[in-house]
């Protein structure tokens, strides 16, 4: 769309932007390489996640704005509900994700549980004051789908995270993390 403005842009080149802050953060388990974030998914849910990347959110009672990033398994997940996406937090709590997660030995995008077969996948997040609206794009493909859709709180103090859970005891799962950015829509 030629009337997308980008707010920020992060294609984790050498160092993090000083305005992401990671949440319980395991410096061993994180790594910048070849243009992306890589996170090893440790065991944990919402509430005891660790190396979750946050920022400031954009304010959105300035209008819609898009949060997209590109997922990749180095690994193929094998736990339940092992998972990697964009999280939003509200106040400090999590309110909503859309993940690409392993249930029942698929792979689907949550929320909408939309079958996802891909090792690669764009995550688009459009949030307006009062709602979102999760979308995906399968690598190798050029068109965005929606996986549902839902409404939020009213805005408040927001934060963006890249995040991933429900990592194997054993073994390391890496996740890649590329060309994150937000766009006013």
């Amino acid at each position: 769309m030629s009337d997308e403005q980008i707010l920020f842009q992060e294609n984790f080149a050498d160092t993090l932007d000083t305005n992401w802050s990671w949440l319980r953060e395991q410096t061993n388990d994180w790594r910048i390489q070849n243009n992306g974030l890589e996170i090893c998914v440790r065991p944990g849910v919402k509430d005891t996640v660790q190396n979750a990347l946050l920022r400031p959110g954009p304010n959105r009672n300035e209008g819609p704005h898009a949060i997209e990033v590109t997922i990749t398994n180095h690994t193929a997940p094998t736990q339940q509900y092992e998972q990697a996406g964009i999280t939003l937090y509200h106040n400090g709590e999590p309110i909503f994700k859309e993940v690409k997660e392993l249930i029942d030995g698929d792979l689907y995008i949550i929320p909408g549980k939309k079958p996802m077969p891909t090792q690669s996948v764009r995550l688009r997040l459009i949030v307006t004051a009062t709602t979102w609206q999760a979308q995906f794009c399968p690598e190798g493909e050029t068109e965005y789908q929606t996986a549902a859709e839902g409404e939020l709180p009213p805005p408040g103090n927001d934060q963006v995270s890249l995040q991933c859970y429900n990592g194997p005891e054993e073994g390391d799962h890496w996740i890649r993390f590329s060309d994150f950015c937000i766009k006013r829509i």
